[in-house]
């Protein structure tokens, strides 16, 4: 090319101003290289081509965009308090220049304060800010499934990107009382105990609580693990764990397989205290998408004592008036319209369920305390778990005389149902009576027979960590503990002979433990095939043979 022409090119380029224009003129350039390749050819002349520049930048529309801009007072602690923004509302974003994202939850006369999403670096009093209109979303789907996510959506994991098509508001209305349908479906968790004295059903709300180090986690972990196969969705929140217990967790669902059908939801001690407000309903928006498909949702919340904790430190940062304990005033609500997000939907709504299980510690089993009280009265039912009885082995270590399922036994397989009507009566009098056994109380026979029952009950239920049951195993448990199979048994002997039962029916037996699983309530013929295997066995352990064979 022309050297002369070449650098007049250049000059015309640098003289515009406007981005799309300046655009505009490098692609006539590059046609023009590309037309005129041979330096021998004759180009045209420079004001020609500034002619064809001049035609072509009427086809340029501009528009103009106003932007409501605020400016930061002061900034600490992941709270910001703007100036400005006279059209802002409650829960609208705000942009920093440092990209971060900011949430509005207190609105002043003349300036409001703001969460912080992400990092406070470079951001300082005197720093612009500009009001997004839009509220929080955050990104749902499908491809969530198998990963691990921050509050706002954003993947923490080693996997690609997420490159969701459907995004929605973390905050939402509860669905409304004429489109839910009664809870009367069973969610199996897999423990013993609570399937047989403290059924779930599908749409329920159902609260761990209890002391720190007392299987909390461990029961809801063996929840989701036993939604294998049995088409249900599960999230799990974690909320202010520690990431050496978070890894753990992800450990135990990829060793069983469970992140095939789980998200699991994070926010760590160090993240910002406004994501570790927002992990709850960020959980629950990414449930309400499979709720809207007609699917079944497990979510765990752990634990919302740390929840409410981080929306104490938020409050007091935005000097919201303190109450009992120094929580706000609205931690109930809180709680209670992330809680009543959970529900069954009646089939014209496409049927679909998110059962809640939220988790809670207690102090030195102070059960009265303001957020344990506060969430029993938000939930349908809690599981109370016991220090002593776990430092005792008794896994799960629940107290069964202060934990209550109030779906009861409407939520709860038909063929244990019938088994286990009178198992709670017999545990709570065994608890009672054996307390005077300490002072050498004297017995009679039908008080010492009762005790000898509940401890082997007590044995029956106890089961180890991450090794759900199936309702064909605890049907055959629980019939034997009931049909009086386990009173010969030594109590040192019940986990070899519960251990040696399941897989001599395994192995002998298996059309029993199928016919059980299909049919799910209680026939003559169904009895009489248990009642047939429990003596054939009997037989077996009596002669102390191999129970593979």
């Amino acid at each position: 090319m022309n050297l002369d022409i070449k650098i007049n090119m250049e000059q015309i380029l640098k003289g515009f101003s406007h981005e799309s224009f300046s655009e505009l003129i490098s692609d006539q350039i590059k046609i023009i290289k590309d037309t005129y390749t041979n330096e021998q050819e004759n180009f045209p002349k420079t004001e020609a081509i500034i002619q064809s520049l001049r035609s072509k930048s009427k086809e340029i529309t501009s528009t103009v965009i106003f932007e409501e801009v605020g400016t930061v007072q002061h900034i600490g602690n992941g709270v910001a308090n703007i100036s400005g923004l006279s059209q802002a509302a409650i829960d609208d974003l705000v942009e920093f220049r440092n990209d971060t994202r900011g949430l509005i939850l207190n609105l002043h006369t003349t300036s409001l304060d703001v969460i912080l999403l992400g990092n406070d670096e470079g951001i300082q009093g005197g720093s612009l800010v500009t009001h997004q209109i839009n509220k929080l979303k955050i990104p749902v789907g499908i491809d969530l499934i198998g990963r691990i996510i921050n509050a706002l959506g954003e993947p923490i994991d080693d996997g690609p990107d997420i490159n969701s098509l459907d995004f929605r508001f973390i905050e939402r209305p509860a669905p409304d009382i004429t489109h839910r349908s009664p809870v009367n479906t069973p969610l199996q968790t897999g423990s013993k105990i609570i399937d047989a004295l403290f059924p779930i059903g599908k749409g329920q709300r159902e609260l761990i609580v209890g002391d720190r180090q007392t299987g909390k986690t461990t029961l809801a972990l063996d929840a989701i693990i036993n939604q294998r196969g049995k088409n249900v969705k599960c999230v799990y929140v974690s909320i202010g764990q520690k990431k050496s217990s978070l890894s753990l967790v992800n450990d135990v669902l990829r060793k069983n397989k469970a992140f095939d059908y789980t998200i699991v939801i994070s926010a760590a001690p160090d993240d910002p205290p406004a994501q570790k407000y927002l992990a709850p309903f960020t959980g629950m928006t990414v449930a309400e998408f499979f709720l809207d498909q007609g699917d079944d949702v497990l979510i765990i919340f752990d634990d919302l004592t740390k929840h409410a904790d981080a929306y104490r430190e938020l409050s007091l940062l935005l000097r919201r008036p303190p109450g009992r304990e120094a929580y706000p005033g609205d931690i109930f609500y809180l709680h209670s319209r992330l809680l009543e997000r959970a529900c069954k939907l009646s089939d014209n709504q496409g049927g679909g369920s998110i059962t809640a299980i939220p988790i809670i510690a207690m102090q030195q089993g102070n059960i009265s305390a303001y957020i344990p009280t506060n969430l029993i009265s938000i939930c349908d039912g809690q599981i109370v778990l016991d220090k002593e009885k776990f430092n005792k082995g008794f896994k799960p270590a629940v107290n069964i005389g202060i934990s209550v399922s109030r779906v009861g036994s409407a939520a709860q397989t038909e063929v244990i149902r019938g088994l286990a009507n009178t198992l709670k009566l017999e545990l709570s009098q065994f608890e009672e009576v054996e307390k005077f056994t300490r002072f050498g109380t004297e017995l009679d026979e039908s008080t010492t027979q009762m005790i000898k029952r509940g401890r082997r009950l007590q044995q029956i239920l106890t089961q180890t960590i991450h090794r759900p049951y199936s309702l064909s195993e605890q049907v055959l448990l629980l019939f034997a503990a009931n049909r009086g199979y386990l009173d010969s048994v030594k109590i040192n002997d019940l986990k070899k002979y519960e251990r040696d039962l399941l897989m001599w029916s395994r192995n002998n037996k298996p059309d029993v433990l199928e016919i059980i699983k299909i049919e799910k309530v209680f026939t003559p013929e169904i009895e009489k095939q248990i009642t047939d295997l429990l003596d054939s066995f009997s037989s077996y352990w009596e002669k102390g043979d191999d129970a593979n064979e």
